[in-house]
C-alpha cells in the first residue's frame, strides 16, 4: 500500500477549516522529515486553504526536496494563470532536480493570459474538457526531449541529437503548443500525474484515463471506481497496472489504540475497492500530522516494501514510463 499525505503550507490565520492541515514552512520541514523516516511515497503540498494563505507549492516542493530528498512531492498546479508550457518546464525542472521524486495534482480551472491570446476556440470553457486537454500537453511536452538524445560529446561537438527531440505541435480547444521542451525527461519517464476526483468534481474515469498515473477517490465515490477505471483504461489503450487507485481519507489521531483501529479499517476498505492505498488528509496542526505519521503510515505500509524507492513512481508502485513521445 502507498500512502500520499496532504498538507497547506504557508501563514495560518488561526481560523481552523476542514480539510489539510495548514503549517509553516518550518513546521513543514519538520513533517517532511518525519514522512521520509516512516516511508510515505509523497507530500501533495495544497494550493489555497480557508484557514490562511498558502505559498506556491512547487515552490516549497523545491526548499523541502533540498532538506529531505527521500520522500516524493506532489505541488497542485491550478490551470487558471498558469500556461501549460510554463508549468510544465517548471515542474519537470524540479523533477529533475530530485532525480525523479516530483509529481503534479493538476486542478481545473480558468486559462490564462498567453493561451487565450492565442486559444483555437476563444469560447471553450468547460472544466472537464480543459483539464484533459491540459494534462495531455503536460504529458505529451515532458516525453519531447528524451533523455537518450542528450549526448553532450565534447570531442565531437554534439551536445544533443535533435533528430529524437520532437515538436508536439498541439491545437486543441483551449491551447496551441509547439513545443518540445528544452531540456531532457525526468529519470522516472516523466512526473507523475495525479487526477483527485474528490476535489476535480465533474471529472471521471473517462476523463483522465488518458494522462492520470494516481486516480484519488473519497468514500462516496469508492464503490465501483476500480472497474470503471478499469474500463477508461481499456479503451484509450492503457492497463490498471499504469493507474494507482488511493482512497482520501481525513483523519484526526489522538492515540495508538485510534490508530490501530483506523489502519485495520482503511485496509479492509482497501481490499473491498480493489485500492492501491491511501491519501491521508490529517487535520489540526503540525502536531495533529505527525501524529498521523507516526502511528498510522507504517500500519498502512506493505511488510517488506522498498524503505526508500528511487522515484515517486518506484514508491507508488507503479511501472516506469518510456520517455518517447505518443
Amino acid at each position: 500500500m502507498s500512502t500520499i499525505i496532504q498538507l497547506a503550507v504557508g501563514e495560518p490565520s488561526g481560523q481552523r477549516a476542514d480539510g489539510p492541515a495548514l503549517v509553516s514552512i518550518a513546521d513543514a520541514g519538520a513533517i517532511a522529515a518525519v514522512a521520509e523516516e516512516v516511508g510515505v511515497a509523497a507530500i501533495r503540498l495544497v494550493d489555497g486553504s480557508a484557514s490562511g494563505r498558502t505559498l506556491d507549492p512547487t515552490v516549497v516542493g523545491a526548499y523541502l526536496a533540498g532538506l529531505h530528498g527521500g520522500v516524493g512531492y506532489v505541488a497542485e498546479v491550478p490551470t487558471t494563470c498558469n500556461a501549460p508550457y510554463n508549468a510544465a518546464r517548471r515542474v519537470l525542472s524540479l523533477d529533475r532536480a530530485t532525480g525523479g521524486r516530483i509529481g503534479v495534482a493538476l486542478r481545473a480551472g480558468e486559462g490564462d493570459e498567453v493561451s487565450q491570446a492565442t486559444g483555437p476556440e476563444p469560447g471553450a470553457t468547460d472544466p472537464t474538457r480543459r483539464w484533459t486537454e491540459y494534462a495531455r500537453v503536460l504529458t505529451r511536452l515532458w516525453e519531447s526531449f528524451p533523455r537518450e538524445a542528450l549526448i553532450g560529446d565534447q570531442k565531437a561537438g554534439i551536445v544533443a541529437e535533435d533528430a529524437l527531440i520532437k515538436p508536439i505541435d498541439h491545437e486543441g480547444s483551449f491551447y496551441r503548443v509547439a513545443g518540445p521542451l528544452d531540456g531532457p525527461s525526468s529519470v522516472q519517464g516523466r512526473p507523475v500525474v495525479v487526477a483527485d476526483l474528490h476535489a476535480l468534481g465533474a471529472l471521471d474515469a473517462t476523463a483522465v484515463a488518458e494522462s492520470a498515473d494516481v486516480v484519488v477517490v473519497d468514500r462516496e465515490r469508492a464503490a465501483g471506481a476500480d472497474a470503471a477505471l478499469t474500463e477508461a483504461l481499456w479503451h484509450v489503450g492503457r492497463s490498471r497496472e499504469d493507474v494507482a487507485l488511493l482512497g482520501r481519507v481525513e483523519v484526526a489521531l489522538d492515540d495508538p489504540a485510534a490508530a490501530a483501529a483506523l489502519g485495520d479499517e482503511l485496509r479492509a476498505w482497501a481490499d473491498e475497492h480493489r485500492l492501491n492505498g491511501f491519501e491521508l488528509v490529517p487535520t489540526g496542526g503540525t502536531e495533529a500530522v505527525v501524529t498521523a505519521l507516526r502511528t498510522l503510515a507504517p500500519r498502512l505500509a506493505d511488510v517488506g516494501a522498498v524503505s526508500s524507492p528511487p522515484t515517486l513512481r518506484a514508491a507508488l508502485g507503479l511501472r516506469e514510463v518510456a520517455a518517447v513521445l505518443t
